[in-house]
Order: C-alpha cells, then sequence, then structure tokens
C-alpha cells in the first residue's frame, strides 16, 4: 500500500507540458506575450493570488528581463513563426520558423495545445489567421488531445458601433455586446478573422476557439506610443503632438496584462468565446500625450488638425487609426472571472513611473551627463559640441543660458521701473523679488566683465593656450574673450582658481566621480579629433535610440558617395596608369623600330661591302661564258636546255683552258 501511494503521489507531481504557437515572435506585441507565458506555469492562473504574490510582481517587466534567460520548469513551451529571417531566435522560445510552406507550418500546428494568432500589428496575418483556424478544423477528427485558438485581434473592429443608449454616450461596451459591434473601414480583414474564429470553434468538441479584442497596447518598448516617447526623450520638438482635439477616448491595456488575459483563457478554457481586453482607464489621447510630455518631454502639447497626422513618416495608418479612434469599453468579464497579475490595471497615466521605468530599460536609454572641464582655449565648446552630436545630447552652453537668465532679470527690473500698480499684500513681496533679482543681475553682469568663471577637465600648457589663440583668425577673435588682454587675465584667473584645495574636480573626486584628464598639448591635434575620439571611448557606446530613418538616409548617401569617390579615384589612378604603361610601350617600340632600322642598314652595307670581290669575278669569269652559253642554247635548241648548258659551261671553263 505504501509502494502503491507513492506511486501516486509522483503521479501527481508530474509537470505538465503545453506546447505553445505565436505567430511572429520577432514583433513587440507577440515578443512580449511569447516572453511572458515562457515565464508562467501551466495552470497557474487558476489559483488566487495572494497579497505576497501581489507584491512580489509589482514589476512584471522586470521579472521578465530576470527571466528570459532561463526558461521556468513547467512553464509554457514557445514556439512560433519569425517574419524576418535574419530575426535571431528569441531566448524565450524553445522553436522557430520562418520561411516554409503552409504544409509544414500545419504540421507544427498540430503538435502544439495551443495556437495563438496575433493579427494586431500585422494585418497581413488575418489572411493566415484564417487559414490556421480552417485547416485546423478539417483536421479536428484527428486530435489527440484538445486544442485551443486565439486570436488576438483589436478593439477597432468595435470603432464604429452604435452607442447603447444614444441619450448616454457613456455607457461602455462589453463582451456581450459584441454581435452589435461595427468594425471600422480599414479593419475589415480583423473582423472577418473573428468571424471564422468564432464559427469554427462552436461545433468543435476537441477545439475550443476564442477572439482576444485587444486596446491600444502600451508598456515595456513602448508600442504605439513609442512615437511620442522618443519625440519627448530626444527633445527635439518644444511639445508633443495632439491629433484633433485631443478629446477621443481610447481603450488601452498593458501588453503585459494582455498577456495576462490569454493566459488566463489557456487555462480556465470559459464558455464565453469573445472577450474584451482593455484596463480600467478611460483616458483621451490627450491624457497620453500630456501625460508623456509632462514626465519625459518639453512637458507642453499642440494640438494639430487630423489631417497633418498622416504626414508624420513614423506611424502608419493603422497606428493612426488606433490613436483618433473614440470608444469606450469595459473588459468586464475579464475582470469578474480572471486572476490577473495587473502591470496597469488602472491605466497608463496612474501608472507612468513603473512604465517610464520598463521603457527605458527595455530600450538601453540612460542619461548620460558629461560636464566639459578646461582652461580658456583648450577646446571646451567645440569637443562638447561633437559629443552633443554623437550622443544625442543637450549642449548647454554657459553664454546662452547667462543671456537667457539676464533676460529673464531684465523684464523683471524693467516691470517695476515701469511702476505697474499691485495690491499692497503683493506689493512687498514683488518689490523684495526685484531687489534680488537687481542685486543678482549685477553680480553677473561683474563677474561677466572680470571673466573669471572657468571650469575644467581638459588641460594644456599656457605656452600652447597662448600659441593657439595667436594662430586663430580676426574674425574669429573680434568681440570674444580670445582677445589678448582678456585671455590672458582669464588664464591667470583659472591658473589662481585652481591652485587651491577647493576645485571642481576636487569635488568630483570626492563624490566618487573622478574626471577623465586629457592632456591636449600632447596630442598634437589642432581639430581635437584625437581628445573627442579618446572621450568617446572612456564614455561607451551612445545610451540612445540609434539612427533615424533620416540619419540612415544620410549615412548611406554618404557611403555611397564615398564608395563612388573611392572607385572614381581608382578609375582614375588605373586610367593614369594604363596611359603611362601606354607612353613608356609606344616610346619602346619606337625606340625598338629605330634600332631595328639601324641594325638592317648596317647588315645591307656589310653585305653590299663582303659581295663586290664576288660579283667582279662572276663579271670578269662566269658571266661571259655563260651567257655565250644562252646564246648557243638558243640556237641549238636541245631536249635538255639545263645540261646542255652545264655541259657548256664545263667544256669552256676558262681555268680549264
Amino acid at each position: 500500500m505504501a509502494e502503491e501511494k507513492e506511486v501516486i503521489a509522483a503521479t501527481e507531481k508530474v509537470i505538465r507540458i503545453q506546447r505553445v504557437f505565436i505567430n511572429l515572435l520577432d514583433s513587440y506585441s507577440s515578443g512580449n506575450i511569447g516572453k511572458f507565458l515562457s515565464n508562467c506555469v501551466v495552470g497557474a492562473s487558476l489559483e488566487e493570488i495572494t497579497e505576497e504574490e501581489e507584491e512580489e510582481d509589482e514589476n512584471k517587466s522586470t521579472m521578465l528581463e530576470a527571466a528570459s534567460a532561463k526558461l521556468k520548469e513547467g512553464a509554457f513551451q514557445i514556439v512560433g513563426t519569425l517574419s524576418k529571417l535574419e530575426s535571431v531566435q528569441p531566448d524565450f522560445a524553445v522553436e522557430t520558423y520562418s520561411n516554409i510552406s503552409r504544409g509544414d507550418l500545419l504540421m507544427r500546428l498540430l503538435e502544439c495545445d495551443v495556437i495563438i494568432y496575433n493579427i494586431t500589428e500585422n494585418p497581413q496575418q488575418a489572411e493566415e489567421a484564417i487559414w490556421a483556424v480552417s485547416a485546423l478544423n478539417e483536421e479536428v477528427s484527428h486530435f489527440e488531445k484538445h486544442k485551443v485558438f486565439i486570436l488576438v485581434s483589436t478593439v477597432m473592429t468595435w470603432a464604429r458601433s452604435k452607442p447603447l443608449d444614444p441619450d448616454d454616450s457613456e455607457i461602455p461596451f462589453t463582451e456581450e455586446d459584441y454581435r452589435r459591434r461595427k468594425h471600422h473601414p480599414n479593419f475589415l480583414d480583423h473582423i472577418n478573422a473573428e468571424k471564422m474564429v468564432l464559427k469554427c470553434g462552436k461545433k468543435a468538441k476537441k477545439f475550443a476557439t476564442y477572439v482576444v479584442a485587444a486596446g491600444l497596447q502600451y508598456g515595456v518598448e513602448g508600442g504605439i506610443l513609442h512615437y511620442f516617447f522618443k519625440n519627448a526623450w530626444l527633445g527635439e520638438v518644444p511639445a508633443l503632438p495632439v491629433f484633433g482635439d485631443g478629446t477621443n477616448v481610447i481603450p488601452a491595456i498593458h501588453v503585459l496584462d494582455l498577456a495576462g488575459v490569454i493566459q488566463n483563457i489557456i487555462d480556465h478554457v470559459p464558455k464565453l468565446h469573445y472577450l474584451v481586453a482593455v484596463d480600467e482607464s478611460v483616458h483621451t489621447l490627450e491624457d497620453l500625450v500630456k501625460c508623456i510630455s509632462k514626465n519625459t518631454g518639453p512637458g507642453k502639447i499642440q494640438k494639430i488638425p487630423k489631417e497633418n497626422a498622416f504626414l508624420t513618416k513614423d506611424l502608419t495608418q493603422e497606428c493612426l487609426d488606433h490613436l483618433l479612434v473614440n470608444l469606450r469599453m469595459e473588459a468586464l468579464f475579464v475582470k469578474e472571472n480572471f486572476n490577473i497579475r495587473w502591470v496597469a490595471q488602472t491605466g497608463f497615466v496612474e501608472n507612468i513611473n513603473n512604465i517610464l521605468k520598463e521603457y527605458k530599460q527595455s530600450r538601453g536609454l540612460l542619461p548620460i551627463k558629461i560636464c566639459i572641464l578646461g582652461p580658456p582655449a583648450v577646446g571646451k565648446s567645440s569637443i562638447a559640441e561633437a559629443l552633443s552630436k554623437h550622443y544625442k545630447l543637450h549642449h548647454i552652453k554657459l553664454k546662452d543660458v547667462i543671456s537667457e537668465a539676464i533676460a529673464k532679470l531684465e523684464a523683471i527690473v524693467t516691470l517695476k521701473d515701469e511702476g505697474e500698480e499691485e495690491e499692497e499684500g503683493e506689493q512687498g513681496e514683488e518689490e523684495e523679488n526685484v531687489e534680488d533679482a537687481q542685486e543678482l543681475l549685477d553680480g553677473i553682469k561683474e563677474s561677466m566683465e572680470q571673466n573669471a568663471e572657468f571650469v575644467c577637465v581638459l588641460d594644456a600648457s599656457d605656452e600652447f593656450l597662448k600659441e593657439r589663440v595667436m594662430n586663430l583668425p580676426e574674425s574669429i577673435v573680434a568681440g570674444t574673450h580670445y582677445s589678448q588682454d582678456r585671455f590672458l587675465r582669464a588664464l591667470s584667473n583659472y591658473r589662481d582658481l585652481n591652485t587651491e584645495d577647493e576645485t571642481v574636480i576636487n569635488y568630483f573626486d570626492e563624490i566618487e566621480i573622478h574626471p577623465i584628464h586629457i592632456d591636449v598639448g600632447k596630442l598634437e591635434d589642432p581639430q581635437n579629433r584625437l581628445a573627442i575620439k579618446q572621450l568617446i571611448k572612456e564614455i561607451g557606446e551612445p545610451r540612445n535610440y540609434g539612427l533615424t530613418d533620416e540619419e540612415k538616409a544620410e549615412e548611406e548617401r554618404r557611403a555611397v558617395e564615398e564608395r563612388l569617390a573611392k572607385e572614381a579615384m581608382h578609375e582614375a589612378e588605373r586610367e593614369a596608369k594604363e596611359a603611362v604603361e601606354l607612353a613608356e610601350k609606344i616610346a619602346r617600340w619606337e625606340e625598338w623600330n629605330k634600332r631595328l632600322e639601324e641594325v638592317k642598314r648596317e647588315e645591307r652595307e656589310l653585305l653590299e661591302a663582303q659581295s663586290i670581290p664576288l660579283r667582279n669575278y662572276l663579271m670578269t669569269h662566269v658571266m661571259p661564258t655563260l651567257m655565250e652559253g644562252l646564246n648557243e642554247c638558243c640556237k641549238v635548241r636541245p631536249d635538255d636546255p639545263v645540261d646542255f648548258l652545264a655541259e657548256y659551261l664545263f667544256k669552256n671553263n676558262p681555268e680549264m683552258q
């Protein structure tokens, strides 16, 4: 009996393994859903969430980062397709497929317990989802065990739905109203996929199908809202754009909360087959953009016409449709029946701090603050400007900061001088502010005249700095502190201030921020390229966004121009080399012909000289006898003239006679 109990206990401890297929694992939405499920133990959502578990799950994205390197025991096994051949298989996936036939893909789907088709980011996947659910439905009779098919769709299939109450447009839609939904014109494929998925799961006993209408997805890398996060972070615009009046309500959900809904569907296998997945917020477009601008951007928004939104290159038509939708929805079934460890149940605005934290972490965005210190003329401004461009940082110029502060102070003093009428209570406070402003203004102007505001990190000898300033063009020196008297005074003040113990460098050393010391004079580089290269090496890679499309295009254009220039240079060098070789060849040929003619002439002269005695002998002794023989041959006309002539010459040889 004891052995039987042990066997039963061991059987109960067997971990249930479920294989889950998800399409396009290299995309934002599917990738995060797959990563989430790979860290979820099968059946975990069937258990009630304790308070301790809620505290542990406050930052789900951080947990996912830690768990991505090692798959959790008993968790869902994730397989799926990739949208690009060059995409790397995600760490959380046990198997991925790309560019395979539908026949092979169907075989992979039949191996899985759960099939998830996400059509929220790639509308072309709607057609493949229809094929997949139809093909699986035809194979139901061959299923060895129960399968679940989940279509992750979008609330845009509800975008044109008529209000439940014409007199009260604030009543939200719920899952129960899905038969009344009217789709946005651009989402016809999505609603067709929804209808097919629901139809295929009606009669099959071993095949349950579900549709999840998800709100605008945000969180982790940012989703559609990444456009606003990026503009805010880069700080290149004075205000973030709001398309239209911004009063449209956008149903939304954190992508990890959407993954939690899917986890619960797999575990619970609910009777309701159409579910809405949105958070509890009722945020407008203006609320979302204003929140991003306030917490990580310029703090301002600018409303622009809807028509102008379509000129934005970084937003697709589908993204704009989501941002311009006006729809109120409530995930009633999800809220009442599922156990979800919410990341942002109350919505985007209320959870902006955590959302920003995970966004920066997933994007690798880290703040870099670089303070360039050094004596006058050492190259602080040029190096700071170069580093700002390389790291995409704001270049804070001391002159601009001082000018702005002076302008504000002068405005306060001017208002007082003009004698504006104030209430008695406010007047005393205003007079005090004016006095403080006037005192600060006088102090700033005095310090500017003395030219003693300098800090340092770079260094060079006084002789090097003096020589550098002396070699500057007059057009650059005019009107600056590089004039001889002002420069020498500034350099002297700098040296005096930095001989004391209480310097800026010492302050940084005390707080464990040790400056990078570079002797510019020893580099012998007037353009400071070596100093910039050394600083970039010390600071490391940029902790910011990669190149924009315009920068990529510019870089590609520059690379093409450089390649063409190199090819043209090599071609020119080749042509010049060939021209030189041809000229040398022609010269050698002419020289050879000239020498050949000379040799021929010499040979002719030699032959002529050598042939004179022979000609004389022939003319004297041979030719007379030969002529006589020929004449005789003509008279006799023998049968063999040659033999006759030979016999004649032999008989009449003068030497023989």
